[in-house]
C-alpha cells in the first residue's frame, strides 16, 4: 500500500478514527530534505501493513499543519488513537523512522 495524502476532509477517518498507529510526513513540495524523505516513507507503507502512512502538504493544509503546531519540515509524527506519542523535524533516515513506530 502507498502512502495516503491526507486533508483536513479525510483527517477524522483517515488519522483519528484509525484502528493501526499512523505515520505522518508533514511536507512541501519545495522542500529538499522532504524530498529526501518521501522514497523513505513510501517504502515503509509498502513494507509494514500493521501501520498506516500519511502525507501532508503544509501549503495545500495550513489548517492541520497549525493545528500540529508545524515550525519546520519535515516533521514526522507517529499517532496512536488519536493521540501524538512521537514527533521530530527534520529528515530522518530509515532505521530512525521505524524506531519511532
Amino acid at each position: 500500500m502507498s502512502a495516503i495524502n491526507i486533508n483536513k476532509n479525510n483527517f477524522q477517518n483517515e488519522v483519528l478514527n484509525s484502528d493501526k498507529p499512523v505515520l505522518l510526513d508533514f511536507w512541501a513540495s519545495w522542500c529538499a530534505p522532504c524530498r529526501m524523505v518521501v522514497p523513505i516513507i513510501e517504502e515503509i507503507a509498502g513494507e509494514r501493513p500493521d501501520i498506516k502512512v500519511g502525507k501532508i502538504n503544509v501549503d495545500e493544509q495550513p489548517e492541520l499543519a497549525s493545528e500540529f503546531s508545524i515550525m519546520s519540515i519535515p516533521t514526522l509524527v507517529v499517532m496512536k488513537n488519536g493521540k501524538i506519542v512521537q514527533q521530530v523535524s527534520g529528515a530522518r533516515p530509515k532505521n530512525a523512522i521505524l524506531e519511532m513506530l
